[in-house]
């Protein structure tokens, strides 16, 4: 089972069957969202008064820390940590744009990319060492 954990605190995000953030909305409203530990599956959930349109960029946080998870490589994307049932662990990308498929994950030698919008990411700021999987 991969486990989630927030960057800043290296606190756990993962919870049963759901990683958790606070998420913002561009109305300034604030939810607990859950999403799927399935790299590429793309369901979440949120209470029904949490308003949110395709294309809107949504603020996610930590729910622990409450640190912004808006990543340095493109403010487009969330960056968190993942532990794999090895104990390794994984940086992972996504977007934080509603509607928009776009997951990244590495180990710092391999690039593991899944989402129909992935493409639109080929030029984010990253080493040359992972050039080569883009």
């Amino acid at each position: 089972m991969n486990d989630f954990l927030c960057p800043e605190c290296n606190e756990y995000l993962r919870v049963g069957e759901n990683v958790i953030f606070k998420v913002k909305n561009s109305r300034k409203q604030s939810c607990l969202m859950l999403l799927s530990p399935l790299i590429g599956n793309y369901s979440s959930h949120k209470h029904n008064t949490f308003e949110i349109k395709t294309g809107e960029l949504l603020e996610f946080y930590c729910p622990l820390c409450n640190a912004s998870l808006t990543s340095d490589i493109n403010k487009n994307l969330v960056h968190v940590i993942l532990q794999d049932e090895k104990e390794q662990f994984h940086n992972v990308y996504f977007s934080r744009i509603v509607g928009e498929h776009s997951t990244f994950e590495t180990d710092g030698d391999s690039l593991h990319i899944e989402g129909e919008d992935a493409g639109r990411y080929t030029y984010f700021k990253i080493g040359e060492k992972f050039r080569k999987y883009f």
